[in-house]
């Protein structure tokens, strides 16, 4: 078998796969096939995360411009005449 040899840590521990039931070294490949899968849909949302960066680029360079509304200022607020006694 090949995994004879090979050794796996859980939680920590060292574990021989050779040592392990059936069904626990199936949970292994289970794992493994998990994780492999994982890194695949990581490596395919940043492909499309990058590919949404460069539409919306390209979205906003087709965009016509627009004047930008002149800002009001406001005005000082007046001062209350001193009242005099």
């Amino acid at each position: 078998m090949a995994d004879d040899n090979q050794a796996i840590t859980i939680d920590g521990t060292d574990y021989n796969l050779a040592d392990l039931s059936e069904n626990a070294r199936n949970q292994v490949v289970n794992l493994r096939v998990t994780d492999a899968e994982i890194a695949k849909l990581n490596q395919q949302l940043a492909i499309y995360q990058t590919a949404r960066t460069a539409y919306a680029n390209a979205l906003s360079a087709e965009l016509p411009t627009q004047k930008k509304p002149a800002v009001k200022k406001k005005a000082a607020p007046k001062k209350k005449a001193a009242a005099t006694s």
